[in-house]
């Protein structure tokens, strides 16, 4: 059988699950996957990458029935990450390999978050945003964790954020029990304003662990649920969870290369909802108190 180095996985990647079964490459269990199984694997070339499968996929043992990841879910992640590593701004891992039941990448070294890494991602961020898109939204549907994401295009923001990233989410939460009939109503109600831009090129599921901290000063985008949008979203979702480090070196170093208008930081908690309702909908009830005190800052 072949030897495996990268120019021999990008031509043929529907050969990986192949090399993995019989032990062609050495793989080492990563810590931190929320959703898929992850994994660093070496190539015979020496060379280092970041392989992702699905739960009960391909890292299953032998005997047990497996399990697809949802359709396209990992091509998905793949066109994300490519067009936001087109736009020249904040680093982006490599995609290697796609394919229905995997994605390959390039593999980072973590290092310390440090002020210098901060900044250049913040100014990365802002080249990022400024390179665009064609509309709110993307051409196809994607992912927002392991929920569908509707990126049916629109124009105009307010209407294509209630339609696409508040009321999908919110239906769901009701639906899990994670809010009432009387919750849903207030989060309904909510004003959705913000200043008009064209639409930005952005991650769109900027919460701090979907920034890898890397050597070099070096901070790159992960696991993004990429798509046209106002760019306030993924500023404003760098906030949540205790934020990112050194975050106001981030804002400034973004503001120096794209202003801001300046109330946007009223707007942080709008720009939240979409995320804080997915993790009502995957991880239950405990949100509800999240999700209801952002959106009574809109009412």
């Amino acid at each position: 059988m072949a030897a495996v180095d990268l120019p021999f996985l990008r031509d043929n990647p529907h050969l990986l699950p192949t090399f993995l079964a019989h032990q062609r490459v050495r793989t080492t269990p990563v810590g931190g996957g929320s959703i898929a199984v992850t994994e660093r694997i070496g190539l015979d070339d020496g060379a280092q990458a970041f392989l992702k499968t699905w739960p009960g996929g391909l890292a299953a043992a032998p005997t047990a029935a497996k399990v697809s990841a949802p359709p396209g879910f990992f091509t998905a992640e793949a066109s994300g990450l490519r067009w936001l590593r087109a736009a020249g701004g904040v680093a982006v891992p490599e995609v290697y390999a796609a394919t229905d039941d995997l994605l390959l990448l390039e593999w980072i070294d973590h290092a310390a978050p440090t002020a210098a890494a901060a900044e250049r991602f913040g100014r990365g961020l802002a080249v990022t945003h400024r390179c665009g898109a064609p509309a709110f939204g993307a051409p196809a549907d994607g992912y927002f964790g392991s929920l569908p994401l509707d990126n049916t295009p629109g124009r105009d923001w307010p209407t294509w954020f209630r339609e696409r990233r508040i009321l999908p989410y919110l239906r769901l939460a009701v639906d899990a029990g994670s809010l009432d009939t009387a919750d849903a109503a207030r989060v309904e109600s909510i004003r959705i304003e913000a200043p008009a831009e064209p639409p930005a090129r952005i991650h769109g599921d900027l919460w701090p662990g979907n920034v890898l901290w890397g050597r070099a000063d070096t901070a790159y985008l992960i696991d993004p649920a990429a798509h046209g949008g106002h760019r306030e979203t993924d500023l404003a979702t760098l906030t949540l969870f205790g934020a990112a480090p050194h975050l106001e070196r981030i804002i400034a170093a973004y503001r120096d290369i794209h202003p801001l208008d300046p109330g946007w930081r009223t707007r942080v908690a709008l720009h939240t909802l979409p995320i804080l309702l997915v993790h009502a909908v995957l991880f239950g009830r405990t949100y509800r108190a999240d999700v209801l005190e952002a959106a009574r800052r809109y009412r």
